[in-house]
């Protein structure tokens, strides 16, 4: 599985576990049962490590999102953030600029071009900070 597969399979886990309250470990069971995927180190480091600083995250998703409270930020848009702010803060082999351009790549597959851009506009904000 290539990186970018990974990523999406992150994200997409990321995003699941909006919709569900079981622990992370079964939402993963589950999902290798259903998808058939083989979860590699970066897909369980980066699933499990964003909801282990979901409060951090959103915080920073909180302070970079101008006009807009992170319940008003499509869920779609909500997982990526978490996946790429996790990325840029505690993943330093993944350079920044690849974090943003494989964002606004799910977003242009799962989202639109609006929360795409918006969703690099955040990202940017973010890096510029760190």
């Amino acid at each position: 599985m290539t990186r970018r597969q990974a990523r999406e399979e992150a994200f997409i886990l990321i995003f699941e576990k909006q919709f569900n309250d079981s622990p992370l470990e079964d939402i993963l069971e589950l999902a290798v049962e259903v998808r058939s995927i083989s979860p590699d180190d970066y897909i369980k480091d980066v699933f499990f490590g964003v909801y282990d600083n979901v409060s951090k995250i959103d915080g920073i998703i909180s302070d970079n999102a101008r006009g807009w409270s992170i319940g008003r930020l499509s869920k779609t848009a909500l997982a990526v953030l978490r996946l790429s702010i996790y990325e840029i803060l505690y993943k330093n082999d993944i350079p920044n600029a690849v974090s943003i351009n494989e964002a606004v790549e799910i977003l242009k597959k799962y989202a639109t071009e609006q929360d795409a851009a918006y969703v690099n506009g955040i990202l940017s904000s973010v890096i510029k900070q760190a």
